[in-house]
């Protein structure tokens, strides 16, 4: 018999947490290790646990599941995270997958896609809720597609990313310059810095690929 799929679960909501650990528990290859109901106690909890998926939510007190999932990343990466949410816009799912979650199930239909969302992340797969729209999955196709090119957000810093999201919305060095209050040649640098990690020549491919991160979804 092969081992057990140990879960995590984190969500602020009492009634949510208690459906999902009914349905964890009624399969028979899942094993319910541990719950917390905010995301500084599930990191600790993680930390602790060392789960093969944590399921967490997005909108939770002291971080949110994306945070969460972007400090393992870093300091634990073997956690897979699957975050479980109400948001079904593409922005939510772009920056999810950008901050390395690898399953994004929508709390509406967590009895029928949950389960399944935990064992194909345990498997390695990449594991988005069918009910999306097949706008939203094109744009993730595009997404991972640039990430085998070697353009993965991740790479960058969070100045270089901002240089570059604002220059893909169309403002000026100057412009980005005093938003950021920074000097313009910094913000040159950065921006010089960004293209070059993400191998991106022209702004229209500077463009792309920020929409395919949900850059643009504000504007």
């Amino acid at each position: 018999m092969s081992e057990k799929i140990r879960v995590i679960l984190a969500d602020d909501h009492p009634i949510v947490l208690a459906g999902l650990r009914n349905l964890i528990q009624a399969e028979a290859d899942l094993d319910l290790i541990g719950e917390a109901a905010s995301g500084q106690a599930a990191l600790a909890l993680i930390h602790d646990k060392k789960p093969d998926v944590a399921v967490l939510d997005i909108s939770m007190p002291e971080l949110s599941g994306i945070e969460v999932a972007q400090r393992l990343a870093k300091e634990n990466p073997d956690v897979r995270v699957l975050v479980l949410t109400l948001y079904e816009e593409r922005s939510f799912v772009m920056r999810s997958l950008a901050a390395g979650v690898k399953g994004y199930v929508l709390k509406r239909s967590a009895a029928e896609n949950l389960v399944q969302g935990i064992r194909a992340v345990k498997r390695g797969d990449l594991y988005i809720d069918p009910s999306l729209t097949d706008e939203i999955r094109q744009g993730i196709a595009k997404k991972a597609e640039a990430t085998e090119q070697g353009n993965d957000a991740r790479e960058l810093t969070e100045r270089e990313a901002s240089v570059l999201k604002y220059s893909a919305r169309g403002l000026t060095i100057k412009e980005i310059a005093a938003r950021l209050d920074l000097s313009a040649k910094t913000v040159e640098t950065y921006k010089s810095r960004a293209s070059d990690k993400l191998n991106l020549r022209t702004r229209a491919e500077i463009v792309r690929f920020a929409s395919g991160q949900g850059w643009l979804e504000d504007v």
